[in-house]
């Protein structure tokens, strides 16, 4: 019998994206798997049921979930969609265990093998399989467009019969894929670019994007890909140093977040308030709680001279080509785990080890299992009398 892989409509209100894209469904059926989507999933994201050749389209939710040994999602899954998945079955989805420790509780109860799209981990092998990076280079792109069309002038510098326009300053903090990415999409409109980060190996990166990157003198590179926290005292030094760059700067992008915690501060209000009137912020970090100070999540709002802009799920409003990427990402995680038709997991495997959250009814990734079920018990040791005699 022929493995079932499913994907199913994504619910959220601001959701238009989808996990099986029709070029990625056909390649899963070379695997010698049978694919199915839910009726009309890919329609918000201009993929109608009839683009999806040889796929089984199906309108009833439950009996899709109940039916299939693979389900595909984008967004953690609602606690009742897991409970209608076979025991056994695998779920493949950003999952959020920290943040979602209900949704964890019924991978684990469910028996379901939950692997969590945020936590491929950041090495060579797996770039093709690194979903948050494909869709942050998407959402760095948007939020220079984003923070364009709120600017009260253009980003290019322009000549006219009267004269000339200066090019606008776009600052861009934060150079992981989305900032590079915002550094370029900038730099191609037009605007003269800077870019910072606390990771002084950027710097290279940078400026092969046509870029100043603003030096600070504190290195903070972590691990895993990611910044690890600054002292108070580098957070005053590279706050000195910045705030200049921030107030000469008519379009200032913040990219600065880590999954499933809280944001870093990366500009304050009194930072805010030296900025040019009309000068505009894009807080890539908005969903984190926010990388400034006033930022509130899925909404505009005027910060002293400054706008500011806190968008959440900006790949979404780019759901054709997001969930193609995404599409690709799972592709090519299937392609560790399905051998002709059957599933193989291999738990040795680092890729697969460290994106899965539950399998076989337990908690595997001991950083949410810690948050969901705490640490483990420690047996205190047996207490012996000090005139008790040694054997």
């Amino acid at each position: 019998m022929s493995l079932k892989i499913a994907a199913i409509r994504e619910k959220g209100a601001d959701e238009r994206r989808v996990a099986l894209v029709p070029d990625v469904a056909a390649r899963i059926g070379r695997l010698g798997c049978d694919v199915a989507l839910e009726a009309g999933a890919g329609v918000p994201s201009s993929y109608p049921d009839a683009s999806y050749k040889d796929v089984r389209i199906e309108p009833d939710r439950k009996a899709l979930l109940g039916s299939a040994d693979v389900v595909l999602a984008i967004q953690p899954p609602a606690t009742g969609d897991v409970q209608a998945m076979k025991p056994g079955a695998i779920l493949i989805s950003f999952v959020y265990g920290r943040n979602n420790p209900d949704l964890v509780k019924a991978l684990r109860d469910g028996r379901i093998t939950a692997f969590a799209m945020e936590q491929v981990p950041r090495i060579s092998r797996a770039q093709a399989m690194d979903a948050l990076s494909s869709q942050a280079t998407l959402a760095g792109y948007y939020s220079v467009l984003l923070g364009a069309v709120q600017m009260p002038k253009i980003l290019p510098m322009m000549t006219t019969a009267v004269g000339s326009l200066r090019a606008a300053q776009v600052l861009v903090m934060g150079l992981g894929v989305a900032g590079l990415q915002a550094l370029a999409t900038a730099r191609r409109l037009g605007a003269v670019t800077e870019g910072y980060d606390v990771r002084p190996e950027t710097r290279d990166e940078a400026r092969s994007l046509g870029a100043k990157f603003v030096e600070t003198g504190v290195d903070a590179t972590g691990q895993g890909g990611y910044a690890r926290e600054l002292t108070a005292e580098e957070k005053a030094t590279v706050r000195a140093v910045l705030s200049d760059h921030i107030a000469r700067s008519d379009l200032v992008i913040t990219t600065a977040a880590v999954p499933g915690r809280q944001a870093p501060r990366l500009i304050d209000a009194r930072q805010i308030a030296r900025m040019k009137p009309g000068s505009v912020i894009v807080d890539l970090g908005a969903e984190g709680g926010g990388n400034c100070e006033g930022t509130r999540a899925g909404e505009t709002v005027q910060a002293g001279p400054a706008t500011l802009i806190g968008p959440v799920n900006l790949p979404s409003r780019l759901a054709e080509q997001a969930s193609e990427l995404y599409a690709k990402n799972v592709l090519n995680l299937l392609e560790q785990i399905v051998r002709d038709g059957k599933l193989s997991l291999d738990m040795t495997d680092e890729v697969i080890a460290k994106t899965l959250v539950t399998h076989d009814g337990r908690i595997v990734n001991d950083a949410v299992r810690q948050v969901v079920e705490g640490p483990p018990s420690v047996k205190p040791a047996l207490a012996v009398k000090e005139d008790a005699p040694c054997s």
